[in-house]
């Protein structure tokens, strides 16, 4: 799903090397600062995934979930609202029932880009999040296939 939902994707862009990218991940990528909200300690799990891809790809990343200190050695914050104030954009793989509060939480703390993993969106939040200005990618593509991730 992810795979066909980027290739359906058009105007592509490139950013600092990497590969091609439609305008709205090119642009959640150039924010330069992430935040993976419901990063997990479990390696299996797609939030741990997600951190690692942007630690593979050296992104300046952070982790979001109250239950743990760190995940993958980087530091692991309680929320949205407690990041540092250079993290611009976060991608989320929390189920969807949180999705609202993630969007309220960034909103609170000036992100202005979220990008929802598949799996993890709710149309609500989605159109809340835009209604606040807030950009946000979600329905279809993932990180893990717009940057390339490798599992080791």
């Amino acid at each position: 799903m992810c795979r066909a939902a980027l290739a359906a994707s058009a105007g592509p862009a490139q950013i600092r090397g990497m590969r091609t990218h439609p305008p709205p991940i090119a642009e959640f990528l150039a924010q330069g600062s992430f935040a993976v909200v419901g990063a997990s300690t479990d390696r299996t799990k797609y939030g741990n995934k997600v951190l690692r891809c942007y630690l593979q790809h050296g992104l300046p990343v952070v982790a979001v979930n109250p239950g743990h200190a760190s995940v993958e050695g980087v530091k692991s914050f309680a929320s949205l609202r407690e990041v540092p104030a250079d993290v611009r954009a976060a991608s989320v793989v929390a189920p969807p029932a949180l999705a609202a509060r993630i969007v309220e939480d960034a909103q609170a703390r000036g992100i202005a880009h979220l990008w929802f993993q598949p799996g993890a969106e709710d149309d609500a939040a989605t159109a809340a999040a835009e209604r606040a200005g807030i950009a946000v990618i979600a329905g279809g593509p993932c990180l893990l296939v717009a940057l390339g991730f490798r599992d080791v």
